[in-house]
């Protein structure tokens, strides 16, 4: 396993940006495509919700993971590319770097409307209420993303590696993953520099039983809460509001959000095992798809 050394700043607050207004249609820039935002009262989240690397192609800004797709190809043509993807900022900034890889490779992609990002919900984003473990582990935020690759809703489907089961759906190939970015993990806490540094008795946000295990077995005196779950503003926000005294996340998606600001540590491989394929993004075809496979080859 690699591990690419990265320097960031540490910070003891977190990165303040307000929220999406609640919408019933945003229309993506660049030719995306058409999504439905469903309308709730959202609460005023306090970290940014997308990366300054997608900023451009989008008017304003990337909706959240309570979004449902209408499949509304744009009558003026109809895209070449359907990509498949979970709404959450993070997915999102994982769909553009590969929509904007595809462009780079193929001019004809290029154009406007040739690619459209699809969001769908998975049944990881709709259960928030109990442990991930506990609902069927691995495959919960891909299974209906396949589903629709299968159907033929999408052409291509964009999955965080570590999130992908051990066999892959038939009619489904994973031909391609993407470079892969740093796979440790962060310490993020308003009140300590490190796991060592928080006070007995102090409480640990996460979802992961790979983490709990790894920090109750050398930090046996905190405690954990297991069922931390949400995106990654979710959770910052969560911390921000003291439900718990620090959290850890992928420093991958950090950097893929450009939110790197909000690490408070990195830790090393030996402080915490990280998960397998964390880090890496796979984009996936149908088996007997020999255009797709053709266009994600390069």
């Amino acid at each position: 396993m690699e591990a690419l050394c990265s320097s960031s700043s540490c910070s003891s607050s977190l990165l303040t940006k307000q929220a999406l207004p609640s919408c019933s249609s945003i229309n993506f820039a660049a030719g995306v495509g058409s999504v439905s935002v469903l309308r709730s009262s959202m609460p005023s989240l306090k970290t940014r919700a997308f990366p300054n690397s997608i900023r451009k192609h989008s008017l304003i800004g990337i909706p959240m993971a309570s979004v449902a797709v209408e499949q509304q190809i744009q009558k003026s043509k109809v895209a070449l590319i359907k990509i498949g993807t979970r709404g959450s900022p993070l997915a999102l900034a994982q769909a553009y770097e590969t929509r904007e890889k595809l462009m780079a490779s193929h001019p004809e992609l290029a154009e406007e409307g040739a690619i459209q990002i699809v969001i769908i919900k998975t049944t990881g984003d709709k259960i928030l209420s109990q442990p991930l473990a506990d609902i069927g582990g691995k495959g919960l935020f891909t299974k209906e993303i396949d589903e629709a690759l299968i159907n033929g809703d999408v052409d291509i489907a964009v999955h965080s590696m570590k999130d992908v089961p051990t066999y892959l759906p038939e009619e489904t190939i994973l031909p391609c993953n993407l470079q892969r970015e740093d796979v440790r993990d962060a310490f993020i806490s308003l009140t300590a520099s490190s796991l060592a540094d928080l006070p007995a008795g102090s409480t640990v946000g996460t979802a992961s039983l790979r983490r709990k295990s790894q920090i109750l077995h050398r930090f046996p005196t905190l405690n954990v809460q297991e069922n931390f779950r949400g995106n990654v503003q979710t959770r910052l926000k969560k911390l921000n509001e003291k439900v718990v005294e620090a959290t850890l996340l992928a420093l991958a998606g950090l950097k893929r959000l450009d939110m790197t600001e909000n690490v408070t540590s990195i830790l090393s491989l030996d402080e915490m095992l990280p998960a397998v394929a964390q880090g890496a993004i796979g984009i996936a075809c149908r088996t007997n798809d020999d255009k797709m496979a053709n266009y994600i080859a390069h």
